[in-house]
Order: structure tokens, then C-alpha cells, then sequence
């Protein structure tokens, strides 16, 4: 098959409108188009799976035939370009957010995008988190210019949404019930370990997160947290981000 054809054969596998390639032809003879539109709709049953698995909660969330719609409008726009699927669907979330019939829910964008980062954290690289033996040992004079390395599978989502108990009730963390306090949150993303978690983050928490995750000194995170929230509280968001596994070394 000539690079001409495989682009007219993949076209019209993703276009349902689009003309079957001329030149195929079914092994008894028969019309060719049947099996076609067989393939054809293997091939979006197939990707529509692999999005559903990805990204379950927002299934959950708008109904398996909503999203099966959506999903289809976005294979047509956004076909695969590698053979490996892990990452397909990585910008199903801008997609969604300019998705017309979804505007009235703003935070389903935000809430894929916590899936997304719980299924990079599900398969990023293997570390172990840092020991805080090694923590415990470090001079109290030196605690200020610590710079803590970032463990790979470790993401923060912020969102203008309470995206972090929306997820935790659509997976039967918390009771399932009315949001009464429509509050933004921040989400930590870990996998220190086999398991995957999500932490609503502490006030101030996720830039302080993003500063220590550029290289800046534990003062310096500080200081840039304090600045957004006056009440951010270091005990609590350094001990919620050690037992999480939010970092793989540290050094002075």
C-alpha cells in the first residue's frame, strides 16, 4: 500500500463521511465497503475504550453515551499518531474544554486533567521516595537552603474547581452529595510506591510544591507561598508532601 493510499485509508477510518479507498477489495469478491465500515467502527469502539479507561471518572460524570459522543468528536479531530496508546488522549482535556455541548460544565476539563496526571503518575519512572531518616539527620541551620528533588511520578494540578472531592466522590472515597462550599483546590499527584494518590493540598501548598520542584531552596518556597497565602502553614504541607512521597532526594 503506497503512502498516498495509507493516508486516504487512514482518513477515511476516522472520517465516517469520507469515501471508502479506491483500490480495496474483500477476498470473496463481494463489495468492500461492509468490511470497511466494519473496521471502521472496530477502530472507534477500540480508541473509545482506550479513552474510557484513561479517563473513567468523567465517563462516570456525563454517561457512558455522552461521553461515547464527545469521544467520538474527538477521535475525528485528534486521531492517534503512534502505535502505543499509553498517551492517547493527553489533550483530551483542552478538547473538552472547547467541546460546545459540555460548556456548562467547567470543571470537567480540570477533573480529566487530574486523570491524566494519575495515569502519568501510574506509569512514570520507578524511585524510591526520599528517606526521612536523611531528613532528620540535616543540621537545623541548613534546613533553609534544602533543595528537594521531585520523585517522577509527583504532578500538581491546580484548579479553579473542587476537582479533587468531585474525583473523590465519583470513586467512593467520600459519600457522594452535594457541594455546598464550591471552592477552588489543588491537587498533589503521588505514586511513591504501587498505588497511585491524590491530596487535596493545604493553602499555599501547590506553589510551594512547584518551587521546590523547580530547584528552589526550601527558604525560597517558603517565601513565594507565604506570598499567595499569608496562612500557609510549612509543618503541615512539608509533612502532607513527605508522607505522600512527593520528593526522591535532598541536599543542602
Amino acid at each position: 500500500m503506497s503512502l498516498p493510499t495509507q493516508a486516504n485509508f487512514a482518513h477515511a477510518l476516522i472520517i465516517r463521511e469520507a469515501e471508502i479507498p479506491s483500490g480495496l477489495a474483500a477476498w470473496n469478491a463481494a463489495p468492500p465497503e461492509r468490511r470497511f465500515n466494519v473496521y471502521r467502527n472496530n477502530m472507534t469502539v477500540g480508541l473509545t475504550g482506550v479513552l474510557a479507561s484513561r479517563f473513567p471518572i468523567a465517563e462516570k460524570i456525563v454517561g457512558e453515551d455522552f461521553f461515547a459522543a464527545m469521544v467520538s468528536e474527538f477521535i475525528r479531530h485528534h486521531p492517534p499518531t503512534s502505535p502505543l496508546l499509553l498517551s492517547y488522549g493527553d489533550d483530551f482535556p483542552e478538547f473538552v474544554a472547547s467541546f460546545e455541548p459540555a460548556k456548562d460544565l467547567a470543571y470537567l476539563p480540570d477533573v480529566i486533567r487530574l486523570e491524566r496526571a494519575r495515569s502519568r503518575a501510574y506509569h512514570a519512572a520507578d524511585a524510591a521516595p526520599l528517606d526521612l531518616a536523611v531528613l532528620a539527620k540535616t543540621a537545623p541551620e541548613k534546613l533553609a537552603g534544602l533543595v528537594f528533588e521531585r520523585h517522577p511520578a509527583m504532578s500538581v494540578l491546580r484548579s479553579a474547581h473542587p476537582i479533587v472531592t468531585i474525583w473523590a466522590m465519583n470513586v467512593g472515597e467520600i459519600e457522594l452529595a452535594p457541594i455546598v462550599d464550591w471552592r477552588d483546590e489543588d491537587a498533589m499527584i503521588t505514586r511513591a510506591h504501587m498505588s497511585v494518590e491524590v491530596h487535596r493540598l493545604l493553602p499555599g501548598g501547590a506553589v510551594f510544591l512547584e518551587a521546590l520542584s523547580t530547584g528552589m531552596p526550601l527558604s525560597g518556597a517558603v517565601g513565594t507561598a507565604v506570598a499567595e497565602a499569608p496562612t500557609f502553614d510549612l509543618s503541615a504541607n512539608l509533612a502532607c508532601a513527605l508522607r505522600a512521597g512527593a520528593f526522591r532526594s535532598v541536599r543542602d
